[in-house]
């Protein structure tokens, strides 16, 4: 037997919501008629795909299926879409994966661009992991600096946000006041974005201080991040894109300017092609040639 579209749906929709319940009321059914086509489609691939959990989530048998579930999905709105300027317009929802520092900086202008008949699903996700979204199928492309290809994907390099270990002045007054050493950078507070953001601790091993455990601010939002630390909270790795008007006006200080860590940003997508994804792919590389180094 091979999966038929209503089993699809029913397997998306049971992952997105995280019950049968909620699927059920999306997909206008009844909780049994989602048990049902979720049972055919895994009695038809011989394994099971969908964890009973609270939420429920995909086993990593499902994942494949989850992924082409998506992928006709996309391809059957594509096709059923109608002009731009038709009262009765279809969207067509595209998950991406993006990183936060370049949602805050330049990802959003470039996708206001976008037609409107292209609605977005963003997944706001550290760099460093985007790439196990396009690995489970939740997500249609992702910026993320994995440059090896996920299976059933295609990468190209965007380019370079530039990180720089940047504080207030009165910070940098306190804590720095005889120099960057091993000592202060042990008990200066840091900011950091959240439990996976590694930038500063990529830092703070660039000066060979493997071991220390500096007090650490956990500041998870982009912008609020910056602001923790022009404010003085603790030093942090800010994104050129992010810190101009603070060094400009005074507000910042690169207290080490001879050092930063450079992150590179790839643009994974499905190899299926859409218009959709075609145009958010034109937008993206369009912004990153103007945003990002080469």
């Amino acid at each position: 037997m091979e999966p038929d579209l209503a089993q699809l749906r029913a397997l998306a929709a049971t992952v997105d919501t995280g019950s049968f319940e909620a699927a059920a009321s999306a997909l206008h059914l009844t909780p049994s008629a989602v048990s049902q086509r979720i049972k055919a489609l895994e009695t038809s691939v011989g394994q099971v795909l969908v964890r009973r959990t609270k939420p429920t989530a995909t086993t990593d048998a499902g994942e494949r299926y989850l992924r082409l579930a998506r992928q006709i999905d996309s391809l059957v709105r594509s096709a059923a879409q109608l002009s731009p300027t038709d009262a009765s317009e279809t969207f067509v929802t595209v998950p991406l994966a993006v990183n936060s520092d370049s949602l805050a900086t330049w990802v959003l202008p470039a996708l206001a661009g976008i037609p409107v008949s292209i609605a977005f699903d963003l997944h706001r996700e550290d760099q460093d992991h985007s790439a196990d979204l396009l690995r489970a199928g939740t997500v249609m492309a992702a910026i993320t600096t994995d440059s090896r290809a996920v299976q059933g994907c295609t990468v190209e390099r965007l380019g370079t946000m530039r990180y720089r270990a940047l504080a207030s002045p009165d910070f940098v007054a306190r804590w720095f006041q005889h120099g960057v050493t091993k000592d202060a950078l042990a008990h200066a507070p840091l900011v950091v974005f959240d439990r996976k953001d590694d930038l500063q601790d990529r830092y703070l091993r660039s000066r060979g201080t493997r071991g220390i455990a500096p007090p650490r601010h956990h500041v998870p939002g982009s912008a609020d991040f910056s602001e923790a630390v022009r404010l003085g909270l603790g030093w942090g790795m800010v994104p050129d894109q992010q810190s101009a008007s603070g060094l400009g006006d005074g507000t910042l200080v690169d207290f080490d300017p001879d050092r930063h860590i450079d992150v590179t940003l790839h643009w994974q997508q499905w190899t299926l092609r859409t218009p959709a994804l075609d145009a958010i792919a034109d937008a993206i590389r369009t912004a990153a040639a103007e945003h990002l180094s080469r």
